[in-house]
């Protein structure tokens, strides 16, 4: 009989009933989505760069990913982030190289199971025979289960591979110790390989510092990451050990970073005195030609704004990018109903004839460092247009059930985003998920997914982290809490179109 390495912390990091972790999982990864819909957070690759929205960057293919591996009540939405960005890829990656630091048993160098497989409660999982033998004979490697018996930072990221990979994918899994960058750079290498080869790093970032400590902790540290720092220690990221080694991989091949998520246990399920900082980080190859219809959008508008529409003609917004008036009174009444709401001074905005008349928006915010803060909206127009952008920016400030209210402190740095829909159209019954892919339009319709109760929508924008049409659905199905290959006759499908709004960065930061 194979050996097997059993789950050791099902039931503390995460739910050990398969339908319970089924659902976890499910709503880490529907958060995730949605906050890609709404404009995930994305990173310039240069040492000094500041956080910006992914719609202002090209994804790539995601290559290696940074994840925490705390409980899931902590950090599995942050982890969710970059898991996220796989499902598309499902049927392409087949191998999964995974590095995480040693907590209860000292390692020097880098330790590899005798075990045939890992075991989780969703089923178990190949340990990649033929990919261990190429780094056999490396000295840094030892090979031994001891290192992995009782070892959680491996085993959490194990059940999010399961729930977006499938069954269909052998593992590489590398318990570090002490190793220098360069021993963890030169089994990597070798472990490299093509598309079908995904590298998880798995680290959490500062610890048992207070909330505000951390945060400031945690921002210089994502700097360093994003830019190729490998002299990482262990008060910044506990993986120092393998992340040091993976930057120096990731920097030789060109990866971009992305930074998708950044928060700590003060955020989500602990007090704010001790807390333990989590960040998602997806490094991407660069795409080799940009995508036809990818979720490019074009126009701009004159004044303080940019225009990002994917409308081409027609609809009940089709004239809305070519309005150079309308983008900056949508984002100054959301601004001004926002400041409202705080108490605050803002200018008052300007009259416009579309105000007047029915329309669907939604209202996205981001912070001062880019990250998404809130996002509200309405599909259907059933009041003014100004009335419904009004709406949806104080819900969004306020009442996100994701979020927080909003802060008169967090004011200065705010971004403001409006959307403005077209009509829903209602799309033909299709019999497969793959029909229903195919007639989508990539980077112009937002889609609307309703089957028995359970209701998702993507925005135009979302097109941009999921460029293809079969895994677009996919996530859709995702969010809506559906399998990712479910289809059913009865599933009914809307497609409608948008012209996205912002501010120029940093335009109100004072």
């Amino acid at each position: 009989m194979s050996q097997v390495r059993s789950a050791a912390v099902a039931g503390s990091f995460y739910p050990k009933e398969p339908q319970a972790l089924r659902a976890a999982l499910a709503g880490h990864l529907a958060r995730a989505l949605a906050g890609a819909a709404a404009g995930a957070v994305a990173a310039e690759t240069s040492a000094g760069a500041v956080a910006v929205r992914s719609g202002d960057a090209t994804p790539g293919h995601p290559k290696l990913l940074l994840v925490p591996h705390a409980g899931y009540i902590y950090s599995g939405d942050v982890a969710a982030s970059a898991y996220a960005l796989l499902a598309p890829l499902a049927d392409q990656i087949s191998r999964v190289v995974l590095l995480g630091p040693v907590h209860r048993v000292a390692v020097r160098g880098l330790a590899a199971p005798l075990a045939e497989a890992f075991e989780t409660p969703l089923g178990r999982i190949a340990v990649d025979q033929a990919a261990l033998a190429l780094i056999d004979d490396l000295p840094q490697l030892l090979r031994s289960d001891r290192p992995h018996a009782m070892e959680h930072s491996l085993e959490v990221q194990l059940p999010f591979l399961q729930t977006v990979l499938g069954s269909d994918f052998s593992l590489v899994p590398l318990a570090v110790g002490d190793a220098t960058p360069q021993q963890v750079d030169e089994v990597l290498e070798r472990l490299w390989g093509g598309d079908e080869t995904l590298v998880v790093i798995s680290s959490d970032l500062s610890h048992f510092l207070s909330y505000q400590q951390a945060r400031a902790r945690d921002q210089a540290t994502v700097r360093r990451i994003l830019g190729f720092a490998n002299d990482l220690h262990g008060d910044e990221a506990c993986g120092a050990m393998p992340l040091n080694g993976a930057l120096i991989t990731a920097r030789r091949h060109g990866l971009r970073p992305r930074l998708l998520g950044l928060c700590n246990s003060g955020d989500t399920a602990g007090d704010r005195q001790r807390v333990v900082g989590y960040g998602a980080i997806a490094f991407e190859a660069a795409p080799a030609q940009a995508s036809a219809g990818g979720g490019e959008r074009s126009g701009k508008t004159s004044g303080k704004s940019s225009s990002k529409s994917s409308v081409q003609s027609g609809g009940e917004n089709g004239n809305a990018a070519a309005d150079d008036t309308l983008g900056p009174v949508l984002l100054a009444t959301a601004r001004a109903e926002i400041a409202g709401a705080l108490g605050l001074a803002a200018p008052a905005p300007p009259a416009h004839a579309r105000l007047q008349a029915p329309g669907a928006s939604f209202v996205t915010l981001h912070d001062a460092q880019g990250a998404l803060r809130g996002c509200i909206g309405q599909l259907e127009a059933c009041r003014a247009l100004g009335e419904d952008v009004r709406h949806n920016a104080r819900a969004a400030a306020l009442r996100d059930p994701r979020f927080a209210p909003l802060t008169a402190a967090e004011w200065p740095g705010l971004q403001i985003e409006v959307s403005l829909l077209g009509a829903l159209e209602l799309l033909p019954a299709t019999a497969t998920l793959e029909a229903a892919a195919a007639g989508l339009r990539p980077g112009i319709d937002g889609v609307l997914l309703e089957w028995r109760g359970r209701r998702a929508t993507f925005l135009p924008q979302v097109w941009a982290q999921l460029p293809q049409p079969r895994g677009f659905m996919q996530a859709l199905l995702q969010k809506a809490g559906l399998p990712l290959d479910f289809w059913a006759s009865d599933i009914q499908l809307w497609r409608y179109q948008a012209t996205a709004f912002e501010e120029t960065p940093h335009e109100h930061a004072h």
